[in-house]
């Protein structure tokens, strides 16, 4: 029986179980601008790259997403956060990425910044789209054609901001 899922902050421990879906999310070249043939090694020193926060969603001892928070820029550009996120397919439509982000808002909140922006959602992605605006995010810029998806070609790439 599935249990409650909570979100934790990650450890190196989850690697793996983290790597068996963003890897493929990358693989699949329609949600992040990253080389499709990225290694798994390589996806993992992304994910958990220096200056990441990594969390992840679990239920019970399955992970079912995982979002990494950090500044979005430095400098005088740091106070605004920016976040990815990643969930498992087995588990999509359990509201696994709406509770990332919820989390993620309030991570920010507690570590001082005072918005968050997604610098490069891929328009075509329609689903986080849509649920980044249901979560408050505004679209407030469009790079037309500017990423090159598989199977829909050019598309736009979006800037999404909110305040916190």
């Amino acid at each position: 029986m599935k249990g409650e899922v909570t979100i934790r902050r990650a450890t190196a421990g989850d690697a793996a179980a983290i790597a068996a879906f963003v890897v493929p999310v990358i693989r699949e070249g329609r949600a992040y601008a990253l080389d499709r043939d990225m290694s798994e090694a390589d996806a993992i020193a992304y994910w958990f790259a220096p200056g990441k926060q990594v969390f992840v969603a679990h239920d019970g001892d399955c992970i079912l997403g995982s979002y990494y928070l950090r500044a979005n820029q430095g400098g005088g550009g740091a106070h605004v956060a920016n976040a990815g996120y990643a969930t498992d397919p087995a588990a999509r439509g359990r509201g696994i990425a709406a509770a990332m982000c919820a989390h993620s808002l309030e991570q920010a909140r507690v570590l001082g910044f005072r918005a968050m922006q997604f610098n490069f959602v891929i328009a075509s992605n329609v689903a986080a789209v849509h649920l980044w605006q249901r979560m408050g995010f505004a679209i407030v810029g469009r790079l037309p054609g500017a990423f090159d998806d598989p199977v829909a070609g050019a598309v736009d790439a979006l800037v999404m901001y909110r305040a916190l």
